[in-house]
């Protein structure tokens, strides 16, 4: 691919979405605008299950809508794909061959097997995370996959989804008891006919699409989550069904006015989540987890890295995409620091709780440390915490990217208990003591290069005394600026450390 812009225009059943990703001078990517529009086209079939000219007309000026947008912003390629509704429709040919002669853009149309397939890789390389079920229920349709060792398995698509169920069950959004039975009925009927998806019990069923976004952003809103993000947002399984009829037992009127709930998906919600929890107790799944990425997000990668586009690190991905699109922060000074404090890390590691975890943490903090220069140098550190928490950094769980942005930003014990307060009750005390040793620990690898000259060639770090002895075995100078940091940091690595750093005059001889 050289195109530096794609434009991925997804006609779904519910609604119609156009997001563009651009690839930046430095080599990152970022999402630069996107549009939706509800549609319901699951509605507007008639009879014959075929589209009258008055939809089709419709899409036709939504999807030239979009494609102004993407010439606006001179955009390369455009790839549009069409799913559940149109695949079922008695008349996609005609619909399909319509679209294409007005607005002179092919649409592919994909089976459900590819668009579970696409569904599983935008999901796969926006978490970490090993094993596991897959579902989008969409407005005409239910993709579900199972994976292992982070490798699509098995796929199907069932043709049913919060729309159509909706109409069969619960006109209106009111589901009764027996309408309630007869969904989870014809659900059940479905998933007995796939062996596979019963043969894996107590694995993570996780969420894309609409409906399971929706479900996630009315949990955090109901128990007042403090931390505003679905990606990688856990829920119990009781958590889930007493939400559900909460929901199901409001009247439209009122469900409308639920926090985290958006007004087209009032009617819709509850038919969405039956079909969810209905599959979830099937598989026999631990937990649900929501993503925030999905079938468009598979598109780009495909699309951006046709030879190989599942990421074999999205951790590491995601962090040098951010930093990527943040050049203010100087490359070579990042560098050397992120190499001296994992070295520190390395000597240190038996006084921290977690090594493992520790270790992945501040090698994050400290590649990102410097990002919040990009939007005012003086304050640099409470941007890059703003920067990192809203930032798209996955496989990382919100705790710890919380802990994470803290130790980037960290600027004192005080600013750390500021952060929980807000935070609270995400953050414990033990997660306060964390941020407290790895943010200093940062502070001293910042100041062991604090003239940006990367004069440290080699360091050698040693325990002795009650003293952390840093010297210098290759070294361009005296580093007496970086000396004078070291020493001015001492009083404070030694309260949490019980270590005063010295950084020892380098031989020349």
């Amino acid at each position: 691919m050289t195109e530096q812009r794609i434009g991925i225009i997804d006609i779904g059943s519910n609604s119609i979405r156009l997001v563009i990703y651009e690839r930046t001078s430095g080599g990152a990517h970022r999402v630069i605008d996107g549009s939706k529009r509800a549609a319901r086209l699951s509605d507007q079939l008639d009879e014959d299950g075929a589209f009258p000219s008055r939809t089709i007309d419709e899409l036709v000026d939504m999807i030239n809508h979009f494609r102004l947008i993407c010439a606006h912003h001179r955009t390369g390629l455009i790839r549009a794909v069409a799913t559940a509704a149109i695949r079922n429709a008695a008349n996609r040919t005609v619909v399909l061959h319509q679209i294409e002669a007005k607005t002179g853009l092919p649409i592919e149309l994909l089976s459900g097997e590819e668009e579970a397939g696409y569904g599983f890789l935008g999901m796969i390389n926006s978490m970490d995370i090993q094993n596991g079920f897959l579902i989008d229920i969409g407005g005409g349709s239910t993709e579900v996959s199972l994976f292992k060792d982070r490798t699509l398995v098995q796929a199907v698509s069932f043709p049913f989804g919060c729309v159509s169920m909706t109409r069969r069950f619960a006109k209106g959004g009111l589901l009764s008891d027996q309408q309630l039975r007869e969904l989870e009925q014809h659900v059940t009927e479905y998933v007995e006919r796939e062996d596979w998806m019963k043969t894996t019990p107590g694995l993570p069923l996780i969420g894309v699409g609409g409906t399971v976004r929706a479900l996630g952003k009315v949990h955090q809103a109901h128990i007042k989550y403090p931390f505003e993000s679905t990606n990688n947002y856990p829920i119990l399984g009781q958590s889930t069904d007493d939400l559900f009829e909460l929901l199901r037992k409001e009247p439209l009127e009122k469900r409308s006015k639920m926090p985290g709930l958006s007004k087209d998906r009032v009617d819709i919600i509850v038919p969405g989540i039956a079909i969810l929890r209905t599959i979830y107790r099937l598989i026999g799944a631990s937990h649900y987890i929501v993503c925030a990425a999905g079938l468009r997000d598979g598109l780009f990668y495909a699309t951006r890295f046709p030879e190989r586009p599942r990421l074999d690190d999205v951790l590491t991905y995601s962090v040098n995409n951010l930093a990527a699109l943040h050049p203010e922060a100087p490359m070579q000074h990042t560098s050397q620091v992120n190499r001296i404090v994992l070295s520190l890390m390395d000597t240190l590691q038996s006084q921290v709780r977690n090594p493992v975890q520790a270790r992945q943490l501040i090698d994050v903090a400290s590649i990102l440390h410097r990002i919040g220069a990009s939007i005012d140098y003086y304050d640099y550190r409470k941007h890059t915490f703003y920067l990192m928490i809203n930032s798209h950094i996955n496989g990382l769980s919100h705790v710890e990217l919380l802990v994470c942005a803290a130790i980037a930003s960290f600027k004192g014990k005080n600013r750390v208990k500021q952060i929980a307060a807000a935070y609270k009750p995400m953050l414990s005390e033990e997660d306060v003591n964390d941020v407290c040793k790895l943010g200093t620990l940062l502070q001293l690898a910042i100041a062991l290069d604090r003239s940006e000259t990367q004069a440290i060639g080699k360091l050698h770090i040693e325990i002795a005394g009650g003293k952390l002895h840093l010297r210098a075995i290759r070294a361009e100078g005296m580093l007496s600026v970086e000396r004078k940091e070291v020493d001015a940091l001492a009083g404070d690595f030694k309260k949490v450390w019980g270590l005063i750093p010295v950084l020892h005059s380098p031989d020349h001889r």
